[in-house]
């Protein structure tokens, strides 16, 4: 998430418009869901431990030469280039968790999440400072691609060798079932949080600095939001398991809607709406990755509830950055942008109030 407090220097130095800013973080959400499907089938062919290697290689290699990108044209083929990476390896993560640790699933989970969150965090407070007072914007890109490798080692050394790459072959991807109705409700509800939480990333800074806030204040914004998320990462399951995931969920989704309409109709109390966003996507996200679990019927497969819904969600999400941008370039402001992201969030607390049955989620006793 660097190029979001990046983005005003992207675009003075090679001239592009929002709406091709946008695309910059469109590209990656879209590969994101595209890509999750091939996930599992370059597992198959190359092993696990060897497809997140080759995954993690393209983010580097890929990362690296868009740090040096000439020109709007290559600098997006390249960021395709990255999501593709990112979107291969999503969906080895949990495979590699399952074949080397497995009596520790949880922890290890928690920890390469947590790992995820924290290094999207420092990720947007660091970019501008490691610009520079030049704004050099292709410095922080080349380091935080760089950074992907140390992730890798660190991984290497949080889950041990176990188990030989050539025995992933008998790992089989779920059937997915695309012609299942419930499969695309959890894929829209999945990609509105996914928008609310991709357009903020994105524009908050530049959303501030349009209106006279130094870049680097700026840029902190989405470090605060990513960092503040956690409480709600954490804190989600919790709620979840005393008042159930549909109540849960529309709670959440308040948060969301109470920063864009803040950021909307009195952007001076910045911290306390990106705080609001913070939390209230961080409790999102963890809820949402449970409902397959919660929908699958008897013997049939979450992975392929969940592989549906990360496909479609990630295809909406990809959708609002871009959306964001086109709108600012034929409004002049971020305000039609800002009410639509309003909107998306009263829609997801109506869809978590009435699509999802009542006591979804809540702990059963007795």
């Amino acid at each position: 998430m660097a190029i979001g407090p990046l983005l005003p220097a992207i675009q003075a130095d090679l001239s592009i418009s929002h709406a091709v800013s946008g695309l910059l973080t469109t590209i990656p959400v879209l590969c994101m869901g595209i890509f999750a499907l091939a996930g599992p089938w370059l597992g198959r062919r190359l092993g696990t431990e060897r497809a997140i290697a080759a995954s993690v290689a393209a983010i580097v290699v890929f990362g690296l030469l868009r740090s040096a990108a000439p020109e709007p044209i290559s600098l997006l083929i390249l960021t395709f280039g990255l999501g593709v990476g990112v979107g291969a390896v999503g969906p080895l993560l949990p495979v590699l968790v399952q074949q080397r640790a497995a009596h520790r699933a949880a922890t290890v989970t928690g920890i390469y999440a947590g790992g995820i969150v924290v290094g999207t965090t420092l990720a947007s407070a660091l970019a501008v400072p490691l610009a520079g007072a030049e704004l050099n914007w292709r410095l922080p890109l080349a380091l935080f691609s760089l950074a992907a490798l140390a992730g890798l080692l660190v991984a290497q050394r949080i889950v041990p060798a176990g188990q030989r790459a050539s025995e992933d072959l008998d790992v089989r991807p779920p059937r997915l079932p695309w012609l299942r109705r419930r499969a695309w409700v959890l894929a829209v509800i999945f990609g509105a949080q996914s928008i609310l939480f991709y357009a903020a990333n994105s524009w908050l800074p530049a959303i501030y600095v349009e209106r006279g806030w130094p870049q680097a204040d700026a840029g902190l914004l989405v470090g605060l939001m990513n960092g503040v998320s956690l409480v709600g990462t954490f804190a989600a399951p919790v709620l979840a398991d005393r008042i159930g995931r549909r109540a849960s969920l529309a709670f959440a989704a308040g948060g969301p809607l109470a920063g864009f309409l803040g950021v909307t109709v009195a952007p001076d109390l910045a911290l306390l709406w990106v705080t609001c966003i913070g939390i209230g996507s961080g409790a999102i996200f963890p809820l949402a990755l449970t409902l397959p679990v919660d929908f699958a019927r008897a013997g049939e497969s979450a992975g392929g509830l969940a592989a549906i819904m990360l496909f479609g969600g990630y295809a909406l999400a990809a959708a609002g950055p871009f959306v964001f941008g086109i709108l600012r370039d034929a409004t002049g402001t971020f305000g039609a942008g800002l009410w639509l992201m309003t909107l998306i969030a009263v829609a997801m607390v109506a869809m978590s109030w009435w699509l999802l049955p009542a006591g979804l989620g809540r702990r059963r006793t007795g």
